[in-house]
């Protein structure tokens, strides 16, 4: 099952377990649509594989299954790819 990070890594924006504007690596790193479009150019910069949409839990899942409240930011925010 799928950690549901709750955050960019790059911004620090929210992204639900729900959210329609995250996208993750193999290792779950977790992206915003916004700093995907801008700088990583769907690469991620921690381990260089490549960033696809994560898909959305249903609302009825999240309570019974919860996304992570663990959050993980990039002091120095995202290189430009």
């Amino acid at each position: 099952m799928l950690e549901l990070r709750p955050n960019c890594e790059c911004c620090g924006g929210d992204l639900p377990g729900d959210s329609q504007d995250a996208l993750i690596c193999s290792f779950e790193c977790t992206f915003c649509k916004d700093c995907n479009e801008r700088q990583l150019k769907g690469q991620c910069p921690n381990c260089g594989g490549e960033l696809v949409k994560r898909p959305p839990r249903a609302a009825a899942k999240l309570a019974k299954y919860p996304a992570s409240t663990t959050r993980i930011v990039k002091e120095q925010g995202c290189a430009t790819h």
